[in-house]
């Protein structure tokens, strides 16, 4: 029998020649490098490549049509990925083992000139965080302290891999901060892209591997079932139709998948409304409950954390089995304790 060198090669969407083709150019070869170190806009790729958007915009086209980069805009910014590492992994096993001494000091010119990417990334972060966190402060200032509450968010995630993570409304990056070490991939999507460039330079620093994408909660750019967990922190409040929130944030979740919620038990601050821009004033748990069957979910834990004037609350639960299953209609982790 034949085993492969490779078995994690899949079936090319192009003939292997055009494959070739692809990466037959020194800047096209010096762009998958940078992305292999970390996710770019066009215009910082022209920057550390030193030529002009017009002319890497071209050289991306030629990456995306052969599968091995991908582009995501982001207001008037346009960021390039790799694509998944099942596609990339064989191509730059190739590249590390036949790439020349010359060809590594260009690479190694080019992460060198990154830095100044960074620091233009952490000044500009900076500048939006003072903006913002008199506002910030004075919501945290309502309810109990900000570690009580991811203390709290531990606990309900358990001492277990979260797989394919996916945060809804990443703000700053603080829960894949906190949580994607402990995952097999963190996603984390927003529709601020001042919020995902801030989360950016804070994940960056802090050496998180992550893919940040610019979404809106009701039409999240994943596919079915390709999330293990899931967390909607502070987020929901900001939602005009909540349910359909949870029902997208379950449509991703694959079966027996994690969906945790964080958010303000209902109140009645109604000048947050004005203030702060929130929709909603909290939650009722019965609500939760019944948003969360009708998507599909079991709602198996809910914490109150009172000591403020607002409550914090964690609603978390487990998206049911698919239908034709083993124990079809009961919750994965209730199936495997029977």
């Amino acid at each position: 029998m034949k085993i492969s060198l490779y078995p994690y090669l899949v079936t090319p969407t192009l003939p292997l020649s055009d494959l070739f083709q692809a990466l037959a150019d020194p800047t096209r070869v010096r762009i998958l490098a940078l992305l292999r170190i970390m996710e770019l806009s066009v215009g910082e790729l022209a920057l550390v490549l030193g030529q002009s958007q017009p002319r890497v915009s071209r050289h991306l086209k030629i990456l995306a049509d052969a599968g091995v980069v991908e582009r995501r805009k982001e207001g008037s910014w346009v960021f390039l990925t790799l694509a998944a590492p099942e596609r990339t992994a064989p191509m730059f096993a190739l590249l590390d083992s036949w790439a020349d001494a010359p060809t590594q000091a260009l690479f190694a010119a080019d992460a060198a000139r990154l830095e100044a990417v960074r620091a233009d990334r952490a000044e500009a972060a900076s500048r939006y965080f003072s903006a913002q966190a008199e506002v910030w402060d004075s919501i945290r200032s309502l309810h109990v302290a900000e570690s009580e509450v991811e203390e709290a968010i531990e606990r309900a995630l358990e001492e277990k891999d979260l797989g394919r993570l996916v945060d809804i409304g990443t703000g700053t990056g603080r829960m894949i901060e906190l949580f994607g070490p402990r995952a097999a991939q963190a996603i984390g999507i927003d529709r601020s892209s001042e919020m995902l460039r801030l989360a950016r330079v804070k994940l960056e620093a802090a050496g998180i591997a992550s893919s940040l994408r610019q979404g809106d909660m009701y039409a999240l750019p994943l596919a079915d079932e390709s999330a293990d967990s899931v967390i909607i922190h502070q987020v929901l409040h900001y939602a005009h139709s909540p349910a359909a929130a949870i029902a997208e944030a379950a449509r991703v979740l694959s079966s027996g998948g994690t969906l945790l919620i964080v958010d303000f038990a209902a109140h009645e601050r109604e000048e947050l409304r004005a203030s702060d821009a929130h929709i909603r004033l909290g939650f009722d748990d019965q609500v939760m409950a019944g948003w969360f069957a009708a998507a599909g979910l079991a709602l198996d834990h809910v914490e109150h954390l009172e000591g403020g004037e607002l409550t914090v609350t964690l609603w978390r639960g487990e998206k049911l089995v698919s239908r034709g299953a083993e124990g079809a209609g009961l919750p994965q982790r209730q199936r495997r304790a029977a």
